[in-house]
């Protein structure tokens, strides 16, 4: 339990439960919980959380990104849904409260749980590359409201041609918006990274080049991720439904068919959006052997042996 003073004699932990120190023991209302040695290593221990928190890292991940698990629960967190309804006043304070921790300017009383939400939002609206705000419709955590919203409008309308052509259309802009939304912004779009490279950098973000074997790595691992992404949708949707429509009530009750699908058209994009973006790292990381021989010789001239790899933000 991590509690932090509120006045003399008592303490509150960060869920709101308050603990009166009376006398010698330690309460909770009226039941007791504790002795001195307890309120002793509390108030220590608050003491060198609030004493620490001004060198906390904002930047460094909460899960461990180098393991498929931690990837998946961090774009858990930053493709939240729920992230899309924060206000741009609450999108303005979350930036300003990653810049401060990033200064060492934490305002006095912030709690780390006000610090890991303001990163929360942060990374699901701005930019990694640029810092700058992102089209909320081409937002990670925009794809599972937005996937339900065109899959909808499809099912809805599929007896013409032109419906087709024109939702499909729809479709594909999205699609498109969102690629654009969260390509690496150190470099060009796709096409163009295969033709002139993408930026690659040192561990401490010093640019050493452009690296045509590095875009085609980081394209075909999105690429992947995408397809990953909507593979079950397409695929599993369409059987469950086939075992669905035979029973009484869906053939009762079609009019439930079509909110049906896009209902299971959002729980699959809400569990596959984070594992398709979690397949791989989005800083990726390649030895300095595997890219182009010119760019091999730039950086041992420059830096001799020190630099072993190249890092780059692949996109999402």
């Amino acid at each position: 339990m991590v509690c932090s003073f509120i006045s003399t004699g008592s303490l509150e932990s960060r869920t709101g439960d308050v603990f009166w120190v009376r006398g010698d023991r330690l309460r909770e209302g009226d039941r007791e919980i504790g002795d001195p040695s307890v309120v002793l290593s509390l108030r220590l221990y608050v003491g060198n959380m609030e004493a620490d928190l001004s060198g906390f890292n904002i930047d460094a991940p909460r899960w461990d990104q180098r393991m498929f698990l931690g990837r998946v629960k961090h774009f858990f967190n930053i493709t939240d849904p729920r992230t899309v309804f924060a206000s741009e006043q609450e999108l303005d304070w979350a930036k300003a409260m990653v810049e401060k921790s990033r200064m060492g300017l934490v305002p006095p009383g912030t709690q780390v749980e006000q610090l890991l939400y303001a990163k929360k939002l942060y990374d699901s609206a701005f930019h990694p590359d640029t810092g700058e705000k992102m089209n909320v419709i081409g937002r990670m955590s925009f794809q599972v409201p937005g996937g339900m919203i065109i899959t909808g409008f499809m099912l809805q309308f599929y007896r013409t041609m032109p419906a087709v052509i024109f939702w499909q259309w729809v479709n594909q802009s999205f699609n498109a918006l969102v690629n654009y939304t969260n390509r690496n912004a150190a470099s060009p779009t796709s096409v163009r990274e295969l033709i002139q490279g993408i930026c690659v950098k040192d561990r401490d973000q010093n640019e050493l080049g452009h690296s045509q074997r590095a875009a085609a790595v980081g394209i075909t691992q999105v690429v992947i991720s995408r397809i990953t992404m909507a593979a079950p949708g397409m695929i599993l949707l369409p059987v469950v439904m086939e075992r669905l429509e035979p029973l009484r009530l869906m053939k009762k009750v079609r009019v439930l068919h079509a909110p049906l699908q896009v209902l299971l058209c959002g729980c699959f994009l809400l569990f596959m959006v984070p594992v398709a973006c979690g397949l791989f790292p989005q800083e990726c990381e390649l030895p300095v052997s595997y890219l182009e021989p010119e760019l091999q010789d730039t950086i041992k001239a420059k830096h001799g042996e020190r630099v072993l790899f190249a890092y780059f933000n692949k996109g999402l």
